[in-house]
């Protein structure tokens, strides 16, 4: 049975192609139009329908990398199923740097969205229904916030059988296993019945090469387990990844200049020093310590911190002993940008 052609935006993807489509949201005060762009490979066979999206906070741009080389893969020649690519969903955070809307919301705060809402609501509602309701599963691509970096990791909701295999088949270092955020993608999807998992690696506003190996390689492998790619296409990864069903923040107990002394991927154990929180002169210095044993998933960068500033995430789990006193990232297996693209 011949698949009907895939139609988005008022325009018709045929079976065994690829497309795009400009969904239109508004325009800027000097009438410059703002569009939700979507790239479709709509293969000839039957087959799930996945979408993936980056930037749905306007400063994680390193979603619009990851999708970009995902789209370049040879294996994606011969999809079967239907894979939607949004690398750039909240266009107007990406344009300013900033992470949110310029009606200064949180656009993962605002899903489901409507169509008579905010802007952040119009684009939800519109990513919605033109995107996700029409999709089986899902990959949401984020990056730690400014100034702070993650290591590579998958974010699921608790008790899904489904989503833990999609977790594992993906094989970034951490699962860790979060509740749902009111007006979040993911839990606006679930609520809907499509299954959704969330990337987090990097930083904003920068590319970080292993985060965007590591999530490359994870979309590969889920599409490969879902049987929209050919077997053989990605690698499997190289250790099983760390499971963690809990995790926690340590914060600044008093202002000063902060000296770190761990970076993320790294073990620690109930009351390890993680940092040094000094006076300008270091005359008087308080340790960070852990509260849990755990590997540290999040770090911030900034030097000059402020009490209740947040330092280190960490993933609660078992100390895996000194042969494993760090985690990261698979080496990267492909440059930044091809060779004939640097002129």
């Amino acid at each position: 049975m011949v698949r009907p052609d895939f139609l988005i935006g008022g325009i018709a993807i045929a079976p065994g192609t690829r497309g795009a489509a400009d969904l239109p949201v508004s325009v800027l005060s000097n009438h410059t139009p703002m569009s939700l762009p979507v790239t479709v490979l709509h293969g000839r066979e039957h087959g799930p329908v996945l979408f993936i999206s980056g930037v749905i906070h306007g400063d994680e741009v390193m979603g619009v990398e990851v999708i970009r080389r995902v789209l370049k893969h040879p294996a994606l020649a011969r999809i079967q199923g239907t894979l939607l690519a949004v690398p750039i969903v909240n266009g107007y955070g990406l344009i300013s740097h900033s992470r949110y809307l310029p009606d200064r919301r949180d656009l993962n705060r605002s899903f489901p969205g409507s169509d008579q809402g905010s802007l952040a609501s119009v684009l939800a509602d519109l990513l919605m229904r033109e995107v996700v309701l029409r999709s089986d599963y899902g990959i949401d691509i984020h990056t730690a916030a400014l100034h702070r970096s993650n290591l590579p990791q998958i974010r699921i909701s608790p008790e899904d059988a489904e989503l833990m295999t999609l977790a594992e088949t993906f094989g970034a270092p951490v699962i860790l296993v979060s509740k749902l955020r009111d007006g979040s993608l993911r839990q606006s999807a679930l609520d809907r019945g499509v299954k959704v998992v969330v990337y987090e690696g990097g930083e904003a506003l920068r590319f970080e090469e292993r985060a965007i190996e590591a999530a490359v390689t994870g979309i590969l492998r889920v599409l490969q387990s879902l049987g929209m790619i050919k077997a053989g296409s990605a690698k499997p990864p190289l250790r099983k990844p760390t499971m963690s069903m809990a995790s926690y923040w340590l914060r600044a107990p008093q202002g000063g200049i902060f000296r770190s002394a761990l970076s993320i991927g790294d073990w620690v154990k109930r009351d390890d020093v993680l940092g040094v929180i000094a006076d300008p002169l270091g005359d008087v210095e308080t340790d960070v310590a852990a509260e849990h044993s755990g590997i540290i998933i999040g770090q911030s960068h900034l030097p000059v911190v402020n009490r209740g500033d947040a330092l280190f995430h960490v993933a609660r789990a078992p100390h895996p002993g000194a042969e494993q006193a760090h985690v990261e990232a698979e080496e990267a297996q492909a440059p930044l940008f091809d060779e004939d693209e640097i002129i």
